[in-house]
């Protein structure tokens, strides 16, 4: 996915990195820079890989590392907190000399990451940040400039009033909490507009399939759905059929491929687009300089609304 109006947004520094081979294991994938030697491996824990946003994420973060010559280690917890905790404590008593970490739950993630501060490995949150333990930098989307943003857009779409539905995202994320703030201090602007029933589906398309459906059948009058990803709002486009984009405006967040192709289609009305590509290089730059103690303490990388007016800045 292209997303050529936000090239020239930030600018990530090159930092010196050694190549070291990397060991490789199950849902484990290795980058070796071209000097082919060194002592640089940084791991990249994501929460999962069953989503096609965390995939650009590592992407990005892929072809950072092979641009600063270090070996990038990365493991899938497949949406699983114990999964990630183990993953994260063996990163600690490897020869990981970073850790990059994408929380399945910013709450869970906690204790494995003071034990990675407890044995001097710095910690580099990207998207999601870890609750109760020190991370060295932080990198993400401004989330809650981004859930009011989705506000606005939703509202415009529906003629400012109107019942409304909101998905949320995975309990105990810091994505999904921020977004949520963000637009529910949005849609306060709207005192017409009514959110009538709101619930989890763990930005899980699949899973925000099933969760409509059901709120459709107690709120049917509803004119307006916010999901705090596009993968839930895709899911309930598919439960609204015929009504999605039509009776019913959908309001996504990422920005990611199929949800840009819903905006072509006119099923999903909006999309607040982020850089996940970009967050991976980010969150692999920061973790280069950690190493040596010169990590920026936040990167905020800049979001903007997708609607049919602009999807093609984001196609080409």
């Amino acid at each position: 996915m292209k997303f050529s109006s936000f090239q020239k947004v930030a600018t990530v520094g090159v930092v010196a990195g050694l190549v070291v081979l990397g060991t490789a294991g199950c849902n484990r994938t290795s980058n070796t820079g071209a000097s082919g030697a060194g002592d640089m491996k940084i791991t990249l824990a994501l929460s999962t890989l069953n989503n096609p946003f965390f995939v650009e994420v590592r992407d990005g973060a892929k072809a950072e590392a092979k641009k600063q010559g270090v070996t990038l280690d990365v493991v899938d917890a497949q949406n699983d907190s114990a999964q990630q905790a183990n993953q994260l404590q063996t990163a600690s008593s490897g020869s990981t000399k970073a850790v990059i970490v994408n929380p399945v739950d910013s709450d869970a993630a906690g204790p494995s990451v003071t034990a990675l501060n407890k044995a001097k490995i710095p910690v580099v949150a990207v998207d999601r940040t870890v609750n109760d333990a020190s991370v060295d930098s932080f990198i993400a989307s401004d989330n809650v400039a981004g859930g009011k943003q989705a506000a606005d857009d939703l509202a415009k779409a529906i003629g400012e009033k109107g019942e409304i539905l909101v998905l949320q995202g995975q309990a105990g994320t810091s994505a999904s909490r921020d977004r949520g703030k963000g637009f529910a201090e949005g849609i306060k602007a709207y005192p017409n507009i009514t959110v009538v029933g709101k619930q989890t589906a763990n930005f899980d398309r699949a899973t925000a399939l099933d969760v409509t459906t059901n709120l459709l059948q107690a709120h049917p009058d509803v004119v307006g759905v916010f999901a705090e990803n596009d993968e839930m709002a895709l899911g309930a486009i598919k439960a609204l059929g015929a009504k999605a984009g039509t009776s019913v405006k959908v309001a996504g967040f990422d920005g990611e491929a199929d949800g840009l192709k819903a905006i072509e289609d006119g099923t999903l009305s909006s999309s607040v687009a982020q850089q996940p590509a970009k967050l991976g290089a980010l969150a692999v730059d920061q973790a280069v300089k950690a190493v040596s103690g010169k990590a920026d303490k936040t990167v905020q990388v800049p979001v903007v609304s997708v609607t049919k007016s602009n999807v093609g800045d984001f196609t080409k």
